[in-house]
């Protein structure tokens, strides 16, 4: 018999016990109403004098009675004996002082009294009832609802969860190639641990949220065809000191009886975190559970074929014992996939979505720069739901580039009644940010302008990035905060006046600005010197556990410094705009007509091949071109 099946019956004995002291109580209770009735009478016949003769049963309290005006036996049980000894007791002693030549003759059966039985009845089924109360206590609240395995691993059902091969994971071809290893081993142990050789204890997967860290280690599952034991970090953790720790041990002996086996823990962060750190100390639930992963992964022998995989991204916080060799061996970073990989995962996710002869895998590909497996999962998601909400039998482009700007920073709000002055004001502020890229030679293409707001964006400009460069240059890094600073030129230069949508493009470019003189070493004046620490205390705060490693001179040298990149920026910015003043009305003009515009109708507004002939009342009232989208918007309040 399984436990969970003990376990049902259990509930089911304890909740007839209930249902039968219930009837017990109610049945006894009007019972004791009848008897009260009868009782009644039956001392009435004493108190009258009726009674010629009566027998007493002081174990069970059966009484046998005759009346003087009749004389057949009548019978009645005695609900307590000593009350009606009592009650009856002057009755006899008048009858015999009045009758002493007729005595009233009472006689008594003297057997075993059994009445404490009866009254240990209720008794019992008020224990029962009480433990019954208490285990549904418990029940609820421990262990997820299982008492009576608070100290049991919380697995999840890694058997019914979605099987995934490495057919199924795109985009990390060298992720895949160094967890073969892994799965040749569980599938042939032998084949290593001949030649003397040790596969991996522990592996740890390092990413960005959404990389496919998860799916990874379903992937090695599937192909190994093993047990795969998946719980997160979380799990662990309780307000008792010690479940965590025996919920480990359970873990790994439930592993190793199904070995070879896969350990999977998600969001090990919760548990593996620095120990000794933070303020105040660290939580003893917590250390404790740690030091008990840390003995039990110590502690594989070379013939168990027990694989620890775990995910999380945030290596920083983990504890340094966690780390070594001999725990997790090898750690495997899942990064960002570059086009290459995003053009595969696409086409993983497309399976089983029909796209129209319109689309284009290798230019969304090429366009959604930054883009992790899970987002361009949800991409096709939403592109999905676009066409079925227009009833369209196929996806095409246009749900697609929607989709992806819906992703990236909200739906349309079209509906959102805007005034014509903040229309105004958008138009100039994306024009400026459009054209001061376009006049810079290290920046990204413009894939879309657009003043219809999405989200907390008043208007969108766009890129494309052609490459996936892995680094950016002092000049890349200088221009790109002309171009922030676009949308500021453009209101001051063209409006006469300044408004608060360009805070986003403020804050931004003062943070690229502050980073090239104090991390990448870009000022000259100050030097190829670091300033300032990047470890800080995660437990207490970026602000409070900030570490300050220079003078308040070189601080004030660092401000004086950051201020003049940014001046000289905007100065660059408005010159390049004065320059194009006819280009910048000019599609102002265009997008408060067809509020956005496509990159390849920008670049013919630039080049001159559009006419201000589509700015006339008679013109076409939707553009020539359609929508775009680009890794990192630059989303301007209004």
């Amino acid at each position: 018999m399984t436990p969970k099946k003990s376990k049902g019956i259990i509930t089911y004995l304890l909740l007839i016990v209930i249902a039968v002291f219930c009837l017990v109580f109610i049945s006894s209770r009007i019972n004791a109403d009848a008897d009260k009735t009868e009782y009644t009478t039956v001392i009435s016949y004493f108190d009258n004098k009726q009674v010629s003769y009566y027998k007493l049963d002081l174990g069970t309290g059966e009484l046998t009675y005759k009346l003087k005006d009749d004389e057949t036996e009548k019978h009645y049980t005695v609900p307590n004996v000593n009350i009606f000894l009592t009650d009856t007791e002057n009755y006899r002693q008048e009858y015999n002082e009045d009758n002493p030549d007729a005595p009233l003759v009472q006689d008594y059966i003297k057997i075993t009294d059994r009445t404490w039985l009866y009254s240990l009845i209720p008794v019992l089924l008020t224990i029962i009832l009480g433990i019954a109360i208490l285990y549904f206590m418990m029940k609820q609240s421990g262990g997820g609802g299982k008492y009576t395995t608070f100290g049991k691993a919380n697995l999840k059902n890694g058997a019914s969860a979605r099987k995934a091969t490495f057919k199924d994971v795109a985009g990390a071809d060298e992720e895949k190639q160094e967890l073969v290893e892994i799965v040749d081993y569980l599938k042939n142990p032998k084949k290593y641990t001949e030649l003397g050789a040790k596969v991996p204890k522990g592996v740890l997967l390092l990413g960005p949220p959404g990389t496919g860290k998860t799916l990874l280690a379903r992937a090695v599952a599937g192909e190994a065809g093993c047990p795969f034991f998946p719980i997160s970090g979380s799990d662990f953790v309780e307000m008792f000191v010690g479940v965590g720790a025996s919920r480990v041990r359970d873990l790994f002996e439930q592993a190793k009886k199904h070995a070879p086996a896969i350990i999977f823990i998600d969001e090990i962060d919760a548990v593996g975190r620095h120990r000794g750190a933070g303020l105040g100390g660290g939580h003893d639930e917590r250390e404790q559970t740690l030091n008990q992963l840390l003995v039990e992964m110590d502690g594989f022998t070379g013939n168990e074929s027990v694989i620890v995989i775990a995910a999380t991204n945030r290596r920083d916080i983990l504890d340094p014992a966690l780390l070594r060799p001999g725990r997790f061996d090898r750690q495997i970073v899942v990064g960002y996939p570059d086009v290459k990989g995003r053009e595969e995962i696409l086409r993983v996710h497309a399976k089983n979505k029909p796209l129209g002869p319109d689309v284009d895998i290798k230019r969304i590909a090429r366009t959604t720069q930054g883009f992790t497996g899970a987002d361009l999962e949800n991409v096709l998601n939403e592109a999905a739901l676009l066409a079925a909400r227009n009833e369209r039998r196929a996806i095409t482009e246009a749900d697609i580039e929607e989709a992806t700007l819906k992703v990236i920073a909200g739906p349309e709000k079209k509906s959102r009644i805007v005034t014509e002055h903040d229309r105004k004001v958008t138009a100039y502020h994306e024009a400026g940010h459009a054209i001061a890229s376009y006049n810079l030679p290290t920046q990204d293409k413009v894939h879309q302008v657009t003043i219809i707001q999405r989200g907390m964006a008043a208007g969108l400009t766009i890129y494309r990035p052609d490459t996936d460069d892995q680094h950016v240059s002092r000049n890349q890094m200088r221009e790109r905060i002309i171009t922030m600073l676009g949308g500021r030129c453009a209101e001051e230069i063209f409006l006469d006046d300044i408004c608060t949508g360009a805070s986003n493009d403020i804050e931004r470019a003062t943070a690229t600005a502050r980073n090239m003189v104090t991390k990448y070493g870009f000022s000259s004046k100050l030097g190829t010197v670091t300033y300032g620490s990047d470890n800080d205390e995660v437990f207490l705060g970026k602000d409070y556990g900030h570490t300050k490693n220079y003078s308040e001179a070189v601080a004030a040298q660092i401000d004086e410094e950051v201020r003049s990149i940014i001046e000289k920026a905007y100065s660059d910015c408005t010159a390049i705009l004065r320059a194009n003043s006819d280009k910048m009305h000019f599609l102002a003009k265009y997008l408060l007509k067809y509020e956005k515009i496509d990159g390849d109708d920008f670049e013919k507004l630039m080049r001159g091949e559009i006419s201000e002939s589509v700015l006339t009342d008679d013109a076409p009232e939707e553009p020539v071109g359609g929508l775009g989208f680009d890794e990192e918007p630059s989303p301007e309040n209004n």
